[in-house]
């Protein structure tokens, strides 16, 4: 008998999927309900950018309603209010921290961007002070 005839005629296993165990349940999230539909009387406004920070990540990117929970009739009067606010300059476009250092392509233009950093520390260093001299008296007769 051979491996290919007995996997085919053997009693058939139950595929549990990469390992994962079957006494666990998956992971649901609680689900979210839209803050403008519970609180009637608030109303969306693009010169209100505190409210509008909240729905905005810490990289300047408008939340999905996945992380929100707002609707979708909300998170499109959302979206175009902060939009709104970013043109006014209300809300930033992007955040401030997310520069990054331009790479050295060549080793020539490294070494030449070493040498001028290390001109300009030696620049920028204090002097330091000398000591001051001993006092010399004259001589007495």
């Amino acid at each position: 008998m051979t491996t290919r005839e007995r996997t085919t005629t053997g009693p058939a296993r139950p595929r549990m999927g990469g390992g994962m165990r079957t006494n666990r349940t998956r992971y649901v999230p609680k689900r979210k309900v839209c803050f403008f539909c519970a609180n009637k009387n608030e109303a969306i406004d693009y010169k209100s950018p505190e409210k509008l920070r909240s729905y905005v990540s810490d990289m300047a990117k408008i939340d999905p309603r996945r992380r929100t929970g707002t609707c979708a009739k909300h998170q499109r009067a959302l979206a175009t209010a902060i939009k709104r606010a970013r043109q006014l300059a209300l809300l930033p476009y992007v955040s401030d921290h997310s520069f990054t250092a331009p790479v050295a392509v060549s080793t020539a233009s490294a070494a030449s961007a070493a040498s001028a950093a290390s001109a300009q520390n030696t620049a920028n260093a204090v002097a330091p002070t000398p000591a001051p001299a001993p006092s010399q008296q004259p001589p007495t007769p």
